[in-house]
């Protein structure tokens, strides 16, 4: 599994690519490594360029083909496992860098809960630091932050809707 890459520089141009999905248009962000700096359930490149932080966004976009593109399209055919050795590259602090890590760890159908990625952080209480990491995340599905549920089971919130976010967790749970 790849870990999330420190980007601390903007990268002066990117690839975009939309793909249809079960769940809807899915709109990829890459970078010239390939690795996904954002990615999410929209049409719209605005949205989905929006979840990069303004100081390392790509200054250009440009329409093409990336290697996450496969992954995706093998995720939604059935492997599921397609999308745990895509690249991505994020920025945050050091304890959301260990968040995005920790969730890429999370098991297919072994939804975590909030809580419980605050203790596999190694701070129990910071429970709201933990749900921040998740909402702050960029390359949704690559680093599966819709893994993660509210301490009572219920699905929480998740930027590219609650709607996709139920059907991700029924399909991984098979």
């Amino acid at each position: 599994m790849n870990e999330p890459t420190v980007q601390t520089e903007p990268t002066a141009e990117a690839t975009v690519q939309a793909l249809d999905t079960p769940d809807g248009a899915f709109t990829l962000i890459a970078d010239p490594q390939g690795r996904v700096l954002a990615s999410g359930w929209s049409s719209d490149v605005a949205t989905v360029l929006a979840r990069i932080p303004l100081r390392v966004r790509p200054t250009r976009l440009i329409e093409g083909e990336t290697d996450a593109a496969a992954a995706v399209r093998a995720y939604y055919d059935g492997d599921l496992l397609a999308i745990d050795t895509v690249p991505v590259a994020q920025y945050g602090t050091e304890l959301q860098l260990r968040g995005w890590k920790a969730l890429r760890t999370i098991p297919l159908g072994g939804p975590l809960t909030y809580t419980g990625l605050a203790a596999a952080l190694g701070e129990p209480r910071a429970v709201r630091a933990a749900a921040s990491i998740c909402a702050r995340n960029a390359p949704a599905l690559f680093v599966p932050c819709h893994r993660v549920l509210r301490t009572d089971g219920s699905l929480g919130g998740f930027a590219w809707g609650l709607d996709v976010k139920r059907a991700l967790l029924e399909r991984e749970s098979h």
